[in-house]
């Protein structure tokens, strides 16, 4: 049987109190890329049929958020918090039920490692598939000081032990346990309820699995990840590495799919960020959440955009903000300092500087005059304003919805429209002006001999 046809279950330990965070937040819902750690791991084990998460008690939060990624998932709560293998057992009838239905592999994972990747799952899973029992994830540490080492003879796993409880040779090793383990699920609850907590921390390790296994004759071996993809947080400083990490590989995956990032280091992704062939993106862009952009698409420098599609070909700021609900059709242009919410920009259609679009349509070929306002919000209620096909509002206008600019209207630059515009006709709305000859010499005269 291949990985592949084998049935998972994953079981993700998120009872820490994360006190070294010094946060109300439960640790796993602090963000990487926008999105609480907890959910890059269950993304990550989006294969597994089914999916179990152990909380600590009082934990409706993390609760509730594992259930908006997974509705199915199963959680479990640890009432006592005494080491990694009593924390799986709080799973212990999840676990037991899954193998009674015939599921072949069990993983355990930790909510606080947001880079692991589900490729490395999957290998994981093919160990057990090639006939192992137990199949443990390690890597090899810059320092593998506070680490438990893996022990190896060959190809076999021999043993881990915990940095405190290893001898001096023992802790030379640098192979280390990256923590995460799968293990045949059909004895996954056997074998941890035979755990000791006979060590130098008196807690009950997941690790003791693999000399158990062994004892019983199974075959136990290792998968190696790298050290950045296991890496665990338990504080702020490791937050901002991880977050560090995660906008290394979102960058990569941006540029090997076909988008220039003119400076890299400098454009931050949300997790979910899309991002099209032939995008060029400029310094010192940011994505909030729910972005997606087309293909053909210049993001100038100094962007911030969230929840907003962009279509084939658009051209973003400079210094362009874009709200939740905006929606660039293709050849859009919103330009320098113009912010738009709930707005749709039709294709082809410009707004391209120092303007506010929201709650607004803007027909194909509009014109957006610079200074231009939809006066949207009354302090009570948010109404729309429509801008029709070819439409040219003037600069300095300002649009009182509910209002509607029908198809090639024009509005005379300074107005204050607060009717209907009909298609292609003229709307001014302003004072006259009035003009005083000589006025200005006669005020300065006046001015200069109060002065004096």
């Amino acid at each position: 049987m291949t990985a592949t046809s084998r049935r998972l279950v994953a079981v993700i330990l998120a009872a820490g109190e994360g006190t070294r965070m010094r946060s109300a937040i439960p640790k796993v819902l602090h963000p990487v890329a926008g999105r609480p750690m907890l959910g890059h791991v269950i993304l990550a084990a989006a294969d597994a049929e089914r999916l179990i998460v152990v909380v600590g008690p009082g934990r409706d939060d993390v609760a509730a958020y594992a259930r908006s990624i997974r509705p199915d998932a199963i959680v479990c709560v640890q009432t006592e918090r005494k080491g990694t293998a009593h924390a799986v057992l709080a799973a212990e009838s999840a676990i037991a039920d899954a193998a009674k239905a015939g599921i072949e592999d069990c993983i355990i994972l930790f909510g606080d490692t947001p880079l692991i990747a589900a490729k490395t799952l999957a290998s994981l899973r093919g160990a057990l598939a090639a006939g192992l029992t137990i199949a443990a994830l390690g890597f090899e540490a810059r320092d593998p000081t506070g680490y438990g080492r893996i022990l190896m003879d060959g190809d076999t796993l021999m043993a881990i032990r915990e940095h405190k409880d290893a001898t001096e040779a023992e802790r030379a090793v640098t192979l280390c346990n990256a923590g995460l383990m799968a293990v045949d699920a059909q004895q996954a609850v056997p074998l941890l309820k035979r755990v000791k907590n006979d060590n130098a921390q008196m807690e009950y390790y997941v690790t003791d699995l693999v000399a158990l296994a062994r004892a019983d004759g199974g075959k136990t071996g290792t998968v190696i990840a790298d050290e950045a993809e296991v890496m665990g947080v338990n504080d702020r400083v490791q937050l901002a590495q991880a977050e560090a990490a995660m906008q290394s590989r979102l960058r990569e995956k941006a540029m090997r799919d076909g988008a220039t990032l003119i400076a890299p280091e400098t454009v931050y992704f949300w997790a979910d960020t899309i991002v099209g062939r032939d995008v060029m993106i400029e310094p010192h862009v940011v994505f909030g959440p729910n972005v997606s952009i087309a293909d053909n698409v210049t993001i100038h420098a100094f962007s911030h955009i969230e929840g907003t599609s962009i279509g084939n070909a658009a051209q973003i700021g400079p210094f362009a903000r874009l709200r939740p609900g905006s929606e660039i059709a293709a050849r859009g242009k919103v330009g320098n300092f113009v912010e738009t919410k709930n707005a749709k920009i039709g294709m082809g259609a410009k707004v391209n500087h120092l303007s506010y679009i929201g709650d607004a349509s803007v027909g194909v070929d509009a014109n957006i005059g610079a200074g231009t306002i939809t006066c949207n919000y009354d302090g009570f209620g948010k109404f729309r304003t429509e801008i029709g096909a070819g439409a040219f509002i003037g600069s300095n206008s300002s649009l009182i919805a509910p209002v509607t600019i029908a198809d090639g209207a024009y509005v005379g630059s300074g107005s204050v429209i607060t009717d209907n515009v009909p298609a292609d006709a003229l709307a001014v709305a302003r004072s006259r002006q009035v003009t005083r000859d000589g006025w200005a010499k006669r005020f300065r005269a006046s001015k200069g001999k109060d002065k004096a």
